[in-house]
């Protein structure tokens, strides 16, 4: 065993750069890889497929440092070669996932699963990069202890670059009051729906919820209008929470309708657990989709910067 340490310790400087640097890759996408409150992945199977995605992606990110070095310039051809089967990875993500759509109570909608997919991909590109770093630290410090400062720095890297913004940076909630008006409900001053059974309303009035988001800033009226955040909040709360509903209970359906005035969203939810302070922590914690986000008042900013400066 000590010869087998002697040995490893002399090894050369570019196999150094691998170890390092697909240990590096892998532990990043360990890292990143988390099961959390959105449900997915939830099964061993999964953890595998995209442990073994992330093991191939540190491994061409470490070798492409000594390939690039020997002036073997095919490695760049295998980098795109991984680009375009991550590129493929996303695709499969993006068609279980909207199978798997169907079967939801409270389905998370198409904007919701291509972020998702969107991640994955991006989170292999991370992988790649962080082991590509890594063993170039390796090559540049000549020794081993390089690669593991670097690589440490990438994981600390890769763990800011984890999660993105959430709601409740973006809103206030506040739970609001649930009221009827005939047939017509409302939280608040936000008409939700019309609800014609007498039984539906009961059960509403029963295990049923308002909550109010109401946007901070003029940015944040336009991405709370999309319908796809709309929708990944009504699924984070059931999966979170539970859902009181079954297939057929067109009445009972948890909505998310906008205050036109003013951009505020009035939300009812049907939470299995009527807890109102989870699920105030629930809405708040609800992801903000890239494909929902708009800044119309940095786009003036540019637009009036440019005419200050007499651009066309």
């Amino acid at each position: 065993m000590i010869k087998g340490l002697m040995h490893l310790m002399h090894l050369d400087l570019y196999t150094w750069a691998v170890i390092i640097g697909v240990l590096a890759g892998f532990a990043t996408r360990m890292l990143l890889l988390r099961t959390d409150y959105r449900q997915y992945p939830t099964y061993p199977h999964g953890h595998v497929i995209h442990l073994s995605l992330g093991l191939i992606a540190a491994g061409m990110g470490a070798v492409a440092v000594p390939a690039l070095l020997d002036r073997n310039y095919t490695a760049i051809t295998f980098l795109a070669l991984a680009a375009q089967q991550f590129r493929e990875v996303r695709n499969m993500e993006r068609e279980t996932m909207s199978k798997l759509d169907h079967m939801e109570l409270v389905p998370r909608g198409a904007s919701y699963i291509e972020g998702i997919a969107m991640v994955f991909e991006g989170r292999n590109y991370l992988v790649i990069f962080s082991s590509f770093i890594t063993s170039l630290a390796v090559v540049i410090i000549h020794h081993w202890y390089g690669g593991v400062i670097a690589g440490l720095v990438m994981i600390f890297v890769a763990s800011r670059l984890r999660t993105g913004r959430f709601l409740r940076e973006i809103a206030e909630i506040r739970l609001g009051t649930l009221r009827w008006e005939g047939a017509n409900l409302f939280v608040d001053d936000i008409h939700l729906m019309n609800v014609g059974l007498k039984k539906d309303r009961e059960r509403i009035g029963q295990h049923g919820v308002g909550v109010v988001v109401q946007p901070l800033s003029a940015d944040s009226v336009i991405t709370l209008a999309n319908m796809g955040q709309r929708q990944a909040i009504l699924h984070d709360v059931s999966a979170t929470l539970g859902v009181y509903r079954d297939t057929g209970e067109a009445g009972l359906v948890p909505i998310a309708k906008r205050k036109l005035e003013d951009g505020r969203l009035g939300i009812l939810v049907l939470p299995q657990e009527k807890d109102e302070h989870k699920i105030i922590d629930a809405v708040g914690r609800v992801p903000v989709l890239e494909s929902a986000v708009r800044m119309p008042t940095e786009t003036l900013h540019h637009i009036n910067s440019s005419d200050r400066r007499g651009w066309s």
